[in-house]
């Protein structure tokens, strides 16, 4: 049977009020010699306090939530890591949630988090979420978004890439290369992230005066197995270059190319975006954008809490990280 509130204050030989205020850190009128009995008996009976039924007193739970599209997708594990990270240092939990890029199960995510009373989110919507909706708009739960931007009232910051500038980068990297017919693989074309990834692609091809082929642009998912299929699949192999919208689209392609008895890079180079650990561990190591994962979740994490800390800050705006091309073996200059 677990200890009460109720069986430390008779151990102690005073009220439940006194407990509970030692407990919520609200003990200034109570004595040293009381307080210190309290605790020591606490630590005797191992004592856990029920941090829901404290938040009901203090109105702060010291827990965030973080949702993210997919907790397999490294970009993602990284941000994580870098949330929880600052967050632990700062003496917050952290609830994680993985949305499987399901905007349904997204909305049921942060109802489900918002029930247990966490004092904000951090939120990376899915490639699948759209402005459009007005569900999120007035959200009274403070919340940071990462990587994707929504109109949300409650938004106290954004972080981001400069996505239009990392894609132009790997395509003018591309287009240095002696690559002019270059396929671009997208994820879905719904929210900002994905339309400024593919603006950064057909910026690159426009100022370095290379005709734009609109059957070279392909709308898919930001996942292994669907960039996989789709290359297996292609009846015509007539491009020299595939630049993707992710790494994991990337070694998707990889593979699928090497299957169907192509080389990689001498055949078809190829680029991807992200810069997660299997891309330099992969044959060929891949040439990439890099994006500070764990450094975006960290900075994420340090705004929300900032704000929790001092409820009258204003939002900080967008911060936004400046991407990094990182040459590998996977990309060729042609003949």
């Amino acid at each position: 049977m677990s200890v009460t509130i109720k069986d430390i204050a008779n151990l102690a030989g005073v009220s439940k009020t006194t407990v509970s205020k030692v407990i919520n850190n609200k003990d200034e009128s109570i004595s040293k010699a009381t307080k210190d009995k309290i605790l020591k008996i606490m630590k005797e009976q191992n004592y856990v306090p029920n941090k829901l039924a404290q938040g009901l007193v203090t109105k702060r739970t010291k827990t965030i939530g973080l949702l993210i599209p997919d907790i397999r997708n490294p970009f993602f594990t990284d941000i994580s890591r870098g949330a929880e990270d600052y967050a632990r240092k700062e003496g917050y939990n952290i609830i994680f949630c993985s949305t499987d890029e399901d905007y349904e199960r997204e909305v049921e995510c942060i109802e489900m988090i918002c029930e247990k009373m966490v004092d904000g989110i951090i939120f990376a919507p899915s490639s699948n979420t759209s402005n459009k909706d007005d569900r999120y708009k007035n959200l009274n739960t403070p919340m940071v978004l990462v990587d994707k931007n929504l109109d949300i009232s409650n938004s106290k910051g954004l972080v981001k890439v400069d996505n239009k500038n990392g894609t132009y980068e790997a395509t003018k990297h591309l287009i240095n290369k002696g690559h002019k017919e270059i396929l671009y693989l997208s994820g879905p074309l719904k929210n900002d992230i994905t339309r400024d990834r593919l603006n950064g692609y057909l910026r690159a091809l426009e100022k370095n005066n290379v005709n734009l082929n609109e059957d070279y642009i392909v709308e898919g998912k930001y996942k292994y197995e669907w960039s996989y299929e789709f290359i297996k699949n292609m009846k015509e192999i007539n491009y020299t270059a595939i630049c993707c919208a992710n790494d994991l689209m990337a070694i998707g392609a990889i593979q699928a190319l090497r299957e169907r008895g192509l080389n990689v890079p001498n055949d078809i180079s190829v680029v991807g975006f992200d810069d997660i650990q299997t891309a330099k561990l992969i044959d060929p190591s891949l040439t990439t954008v890099r994006q500070p994962a764990y450094e975006m979740g960290e900075k994420a994490s340090e705004i929300l809490i900032d704000y929790l800390k001092n409820k009258d800050k204003d939002s900080v705006g967008t911060i936004t990280f400046k991407p990094e091309l990182i040459v590998r073996n996977s990309t060729k200059s042609i003949e």
